[in-house]
């Protein structure tokens, strides 16, 4: 039958056993434009056409053209590696916010999504997104925006929850892997989607929920070893050490499920004597990914400053 579910993984898709994808949530898409409210220019760009790969980018149109090359800010949306893009109005609306307030040009990547493409994928997408950016280095590559206006000595890269993981595993990587002309000044990792076969934290009182994220991450990477898989429990990366980043700011949420991950993360830098700088900050009253359901509230509007300052704070 055409209609039996193979997943059910509600709230955001559904799999049936012919292997039809059903996304239920961020499916929404707005076209790049011009912002009125922000004055931010947004378009979009093909990086790979061969492996649907693209980016949507930003540039704030206030001060055009820049009197001095504006910091590259390379973000990397959530949704569990399953859902949502660079053109849901929420992940657009909020690089055109950051792209403004920190006067940055945005690269919001649009990676290959699972299960149709299995984790992995989004990172290696995301890798090539990121040598992308590279490519324009002393002005060579397919972007004018980039060729003409960016700052590849201040490169920064954020996310939200899976997003925040790809960051993470960008930072390894480029630590390991020269990315010639660039220098990754910070990340952002808000809500990282980080996990463990050992619970900690609060994890322990909340059981039922654990099992749905490990079986999310199973369903998203069916490959995986399971959850103390390197790419999702950085703790067991032996590479952690070879992180690029000069500072990092985590951002959790007192009642998210993943919070004590992110207080974690800091624990297991200082304990491994990275070198750079790490901080992390809570919002109380606040769950998973709340600036972005409700991205105009108060704590909203804190977080997004916060990240802000982190950027210009160079």
């Amino acid at each position: 039958m055409d209609d039996e579910i193979a997943f059910d993984l509600p709230p955001f898709m559904k799999v049936y056993k012919n292997g039809r994808v059903q996304r239920l949530i961020g499916e929404d898409v707005v076209r790049a434009s011009l912002d009125p409210a922000t004055n931010v220019e947004s378009k979009d760009v093909i990086i790979s056409k061969e492996d649907n790969i693209s980016a949507r980018l930003f540039i704030p149109k206030t001060n055009f053209p820049p009197t001095q090359k504006l910091p590259v800010f390379v973000y990397f949306h959530g949704g569990a590696f399953c859902i949502e893009t660079p053109s849901s109005p929420n992940y657009h609306n909020y690089l055109n916010s950051v792209t403004s307030l920190a006067n940055v040009i945005g690269v919001s990547v649009h990676y290959r999504r699972a299960p149709e493409h299995p984790v992995p994928v989004a990172h290696e997408d995301s890798w090539l997104a990121l040598k992308w950016v590279a490519s324009h280095v002393g002005g060579k590559g397919s972007d004018e925006w980039l060729n003409e206006y960016a700052d590849f000595e201040k490169v920064f890269l954020g996310g939200d929850s899976a997003g925040a993981n790809i960051a993470h595993y960008l930072g390894i990587r480029a630590g390991k892997e020269n990315l010639d002309g660039v220098k990754l000044e910070g990340a952002v990792y808000l809500h990282p989607y980080f996990w463990g076969v050992d619970p900690i934290g609060s994890e322990s009182a909340r059981g039922e929920f654990v099992e749905k994220v490990h079986n999310l991450w199973r369903f998203s990477c069916p490959t995986t070893t399971g959850s103390d898989d390197p790419l999702i429990n950085p703790a067991k990366d032996p590479n952690l050490g070879s992180l690029g980043f000069k500072r990092v700011l985590v951002c959790v949420a007192e009642k998210d499920l993943l919070k004590d991950r992110g207080w974690y993360y800091k624990e297991l830098l200082e304990k491994i004597g990275w070198g750079g700088a790490v901080e992390v900050v809570e919002t109380k009253d606040e769950d998973h990914v709340f600036h972005m359901f409700n991205p105009t509230s108060q704590n909203a509007t804190h977080l997004l400053n916060r990240v802000v300052s982190f950027v210009k704070r160079t």
